[in-house]
């Protein structure tokens, strides 16, 4: 099977859950072992180079491995089932879950700017139905989302959007948030609203912020009148008592920096302490005058106490998370973190003087927003495209995110491993300086292979790169360490850029393999009977021949690049049955030989006394070994004892479900050929004998003196006889339409309804005839 998805190095493993009745533990760090499901995973790196899932044997049921190799050319995943363990067979959909599982975590530990990859997903995001993204909220969202990102080629919404604008400031029953909603759109938009339409609306948002008793009031109507001062030349919009409504809004803060949304309700909240700011930031601007600096300096340390109950994940990302659980619509840690940046990038923008907040706190949300990935819900992608933008212009610290284009480094290709330094939303960092101060392999943390390293700086792929390696470097996983150095002492005042930056770099190569054989030997003496030897890098046909008193023996040797001998993730044979039963083998490790012998004696049982041909196959594969190999040996055919009377019995095979519910074989149907039709001539005559009773009928009227002498003269009798003509005429027309297109039911429903016409004007005209006889009669 294909296994394309992208993924990212490098793995963090944060499942905590079970799958399929295996109890995870870490028994150390970059493993997982599920023993009741037989296999165990190693986590190197999945971005280029290939991923090879460490297995285990179990001698009794078989093993379950996973080959995942995810190089430059080849990206495959194969997997190998053991022949007895039906239980482990079985969850291997479940250990494809794991997989998906272990993809996402790992994903979510990665931090790199914003990218193209963003841009797409936005215009798959946000898609407008009927020239609309939904309400005037999802529209915000939407064409904010178009703006940050700098999307040029985004859906033409103005024309609809901006009628639902006009329509919305012009309503008298708006409420604040439906001003507040519009306002924001025609920020964008910049739709022709009148003068006079926003003279109305600011009396009655003044008004409402005068009767404001919520912190939501308070926020929808004064952020709306922010809004029409920012979109008008109205430059004396003040607010007459903006230092009260201060205080009003600060009354609804809590000791511990978090917020209530009214003074009715006890809960405090963190995503409301985001609204709060916002709101005090558009009191401040709306001031007529400056507003006291000690209220100013209050909400100041408000903004530590809140960041005092920030949370943090173990990669050094920094979250807020809501408290209150009995509300409406709980908000989840990006809403609850996005509100907060939101208000304090506000606050801090209106502010004086400055906010000594952590910088690694604000690097720390920056690296929190920026581990999502890419959001699947247009609300929460909007949130956090919005937050880095707040980020990106706070004048507390922008921070500055070092990420790597890869982190595999061929050594064969003699690659370069490259470092970028950018902003959130990928903009370019100032002048600045990526040091190596570092880098150790993981088995080896105490000796450094390289310290004190400056990177060079290529200015038109704007990267930093490290020079060349040193020979000593071998294949393998490292710790690289980071430091970004600014070279102007102003910029270490606005940006942030962290301590140190730890990344683990996969170095891979070709591995040599050499001294590989294979032989049949005798079970009592150990002499060889059969030898081979192999060429695993190339092609290999085998074929030998055992019985079930003697043994197969196979070896090879690997060698790094730098002559150490190498063991890899994944080494094992595997035989398949001609009736494809498979048993796969662990390959031992002794020294610098890998060897495994199969005392066929002992396997009788394993091998469910299955004499025949047996495909020989084996797996070799590392994170690290760009070579690694998939290779068919040969066979073996063996000659095993019959099978006694209570002998386990093969395993039923696994049905392939393409075969059961994929498509089934095309049936190609032929007709019979058409029968041979008569001449024209004889049709055409024939189709003139058919006129001939029509024919007759006509001139049977003639002869009959037929007349329309007694045809109604009066006007309502005479509509009565057209009529009933005309019903005739279309139940006629009927039967032609049934003959040509009509159903039997739908002309028979049409018949129902003429028939009952046709009665009622045919009775009313003969009713008339007969009066007009006995008339003429009594005359």
């Amino acid at each position: 099977m294909n296994f394309l998805s992208p993924l990212h190095p490098p793995l963090q493993l944060c499942l905590s859950s079970t799958l399929g009745g295996g109890r995870m533990h870490l028994p150390k760090e970059g493993e997982i072992v599920i023993p009741e499901m037989g296999f165990q995973i190693s986590s190197p790196s999945m971005e280029k180079k290939p991923w090879i899932f460490k297995t285990i044997v179990d001698e009794r049921d078989g093993i379950l491995g996973m080959s995942l190799n995810l190089g430059k050319e080849v990206k495959e995943v194969k997997s190998f089932v053991g022949g007895g363990n039906k239980r482990m067979a079985g969850s291997l959909a479940g250990f494809l879950v794991l997989i998906l599982a272990i993809s996402i975590c790992e994903a979510a530990s990665i931090f790199q700017p914003i990218s193209d990859s963003h841009r797409s997903a936005a215009l798959d995001l946000f898609k407008p139905a009927d020239g609309s993204f939904g309400s005037l909220e999802e529209t915000y969202e939407a064409l904010r989302t178009f703006e940050i990102l700098g999307i040029n080629k985004k859906p033409d919404v103005s024309t609809a959007t901006c009628g639902t604008v006009s329509k919305a400031l012009g309503s008298s029953s708006s409420t604040p948030k439906d001003l507040f909603d519009a306002l924001r759109v025609n920020s964008i938009l910049k739709c022709n609203i009148n003068a006079e339409v926003f003279e109305g609306i600011i009396s009655r948002l003044q008004a409402a912020v005068s009767g404001a008793s919520s912190l939501l009031d308070f926020y929808y109507s004064v952020g709306s009148l922010g809004l029409i001062k920012d979109q008008t030349s109205k430059a004396d919009l003040h607010l007459s008592d903006a230092e009260g409504i201060f205080r009003s809004i600060k009354a609804l803060s809590q000791s511990d920096g978090r917020w209530r949304y009214s003074s009715n309700n006890p809960e405090s909240s963190t995503f409301a302490a985001g609204i709060a700011l916002e709101a005090l930031a558009r009191v401040v601007s709306l001031a007529s005058s400056e507003v006291d600096q000690s209220m100013i300096g209050t909400v100041k340390n408000d903004i530590l106490k809140l960041f005092d109950s920030i949370e943090k994940y173990d990669d050094g990302a920094f979250y807020f998370d809501e408290k209150v659980v009995n509300v409406p619509e709980h908000p989840g840690p990006l809403a609850t973190s996005s509100s907060v940046v939101r208000g304090l990038t506000a606050f801090t923008t209106v502010a004086t003087g400055s906010l000594n907040l952590p910088v690694d706190k604000i690097l720390g949300l920056a690296k929190f927003f920026l581990g999502i990935g890419i959001p699947g819900d247009a609300k929460d992608f909007f949130n956090q495209i919005d937050s880095l933008a707040c980020l990106e212009s706070n004048s507390v610290s922008i921070p500055l995110i070092l990420s790597l284009p890869s982190t595999v480094v061929s050594l064969t290709k003699k690659e370069n491993l490259m470092v970028k330094v950018n902003t959130v939303l990928g903009s370019k960092a100032p002048p600045l300086t990526v040091k190596l101060v570092r880098a150790y392999s993981t088995s080896s943390k105490d000796t450094s292979i390289i310290e004190n390293k400056e990177l060079s700086f290529d200015p038109e792929r704007v990267v930093y790169f490290l020079d060349a390696l040193p020979d000593s470097v071998d294949v393998g996983s490292y710790i690289f360490v980071f430091k970004v150095v600014l070279h102007d002492s102003e910029h270490k005042d606005v940006y942030v850029t962290g301590t140190l930056t730890h990344v683990q770099i996969f170095m891979t190569g070709l591995v040599k393999i050499g001294n590989a054989e294979i032989a049949v030997l005798d079970n009592d003496l150990g002499s060889i009977e059969t030898q081979r030897k192999l060429d695993l890098a190339g092609e290999n046909a085998v074929s030998l021949s055992a019985n079930h008193l003697q043994k197969l023996r196979l070896s090879f040797q690997l060698t790094t690049p730098c002559g150490s001998a190498f063991k890899p993730h994944q080494a094992f044979l595997k035989l398949r049955h001609e009736t494809k039963v498979e048993h796969v083998f662990l390959m031992r490790n002794s020294g610098k030989k890998f060897e495994i012998t199969l005392d066929f004696l002992g396997l009788v049982e394993k091998l469910f006394y299955l004499s025949g041909k047996y495909d020989i196959q084996l797996t070799v594969g590392d994170a690290v070994m760009e070579n690694s190999l998939l290779s068919d040996i040969g066979y073996v055919e063996l000659d095993l004892p019959e099978a006694p009377e209570k002998a386990p019995r093969p395993p039923p095979q696994v049905v392939d479900p393409y075969s059961r519910y994929g498509p089934k074989a095309e049936i190609s149907h032929i007709f019979r050929a058409p029968e041979k039709r008569p001449p024209q001539e004889l049709s055409l005559t024939f189709s003139g004998l058919i006129l001939l009773p029509f024919i007759g009928f006509l001139i049977g009227l003639l002869r009959l003196g037929v007349n329309l002498k007694n045809f109604p003269t009066s006007s309502v009798p005479a509509a009565f006889a057209i009529l009933f003509h005309v019903g005739i005429a279309a139940v006629l027309l009927l039967y032609v339409l049934f003959w040509l297109k009509l159903d039997l039911f739908t002309t028979l429903k049409t018949l129902s309804f003429l028939g009952v016409f046709l009665m009622f004007v045919g009775h009313r005209i003969l009713s008339h005839l007969a009066s007009a006889s006995s008339k003429l009669k009594s005359a």
